[in-house]
């Protein structure tokens, strides 16, 4: 652990975190790219480098949650399935699926998805006019969609994305659920780890520690406020190509190029 890999890693997790991109997933191409191994440094390191994203979403939308009490149910309900699985499966998944291939995979895949789910969302209209008009099974199957994004290279904001337009959603709608529930569900993940991790943290380490997730949050607040006026734009495509982009990019530099993605 460095302070190149502080700077270089919370500027990828601010700017991918809340996009449809997958912050998992460019953080482990990142690493693999630089020869970053995993240390228990470096999992605590994106730990915190999370919490500042979480922290720049909170900064952004915490009037939503001083409303009353409805939209917590609404986002413990779309939280539940992904609460669930990734309590019974998260050891499993990390242990196989976290790796450069999936995450290459999972790109290109992903990226056909948000093209067409571009063009399907100018089809549709929306029918329902704020999250808060949400029936709870709307939003359950949008936390079952979002399991999805347990693979690494998915992209928990695709999917939430995905989710919430396929029940009705906008697409400035469906991208401002994948922010609010990005809360219960990075700080669910985040607070096991950071509990099971506490403990090892060195004192010489909590200078890098604290930069990375300040530099996080301030890269998180702009990326967020430019993802709105991006898809109002643009639509979802623009994300969709350059996901195929850099998946593609990687899977042949490690079918042709010799490289190890591991």
């Amino acid at each position: 652990m460095n302070w190149l890999a502080v700077w270089v890693l919370a500027i990828v997790e601010g700017l991918t975190e809340f996009l449809p991109v997958s912050s998992t997933g460019h953080m482990i191409l990142v690493s693999s790219l630089m020869g970053w191994k995993q240390t228990p440094l470096l999992e605590l390191f994106e730990v915190f480098i999370q919490l500042g994203a979480i922290l720049a979403v909170l900064t952004l939308y915490y009037p939503r949650f001083l409303r009353g009490p409805a939209i917590y149910f609404k986002l413990f309900v779309a939280f539940l399935p992904t609460g669930l699985v990734g309590f019974l499966a998260y050891q499993t998944i990390k242990q196989y699926l976290f790796n450069a291939v999936t995450v290459s995979i999972s790109l290109v895949v992903g990226g056909v998805l948000l093209i067409l789910l571009d063009r399907w969302s100018d089809r549709r209209e929306s029918r329902h006019e704020s999250i808060d008009s949400m029936p709870y099974s709307a939003l359950l199957k949008v936390g079952l969609i979002q399991c999805i994004s347990m693979i690494p290279g998915v992209s928990r904001a695709a999917a939430t994305i995905f989710g919430g337009v396929s029940v009705g959603l906008s697409r400035v709608l469906a991208a401002e659920l994948s922010f609010l529930l990005a809360l219960p569900t990075m700080a669910a993940a985040t607070g096991y780890d950071l509990l099971q991790q506490y403990d090892q943290i060195p004192a010489d380490a909590w200078p890098m520690l604290l930069t990375g997730g300040l530099v996080a949050f301030g890269v998180a607040l702009l990326a967020v406020k430019a993802f709105i006026v991006g898809i109002q734009k643009f639509g979802f495509k623009a994300f969709g190509y350059y996901r195929i982009f850099v998946g593609l990019l990687f899977l042949m530099a490690y079918v042709w190029g010799g490289w190890t993605l591991d």
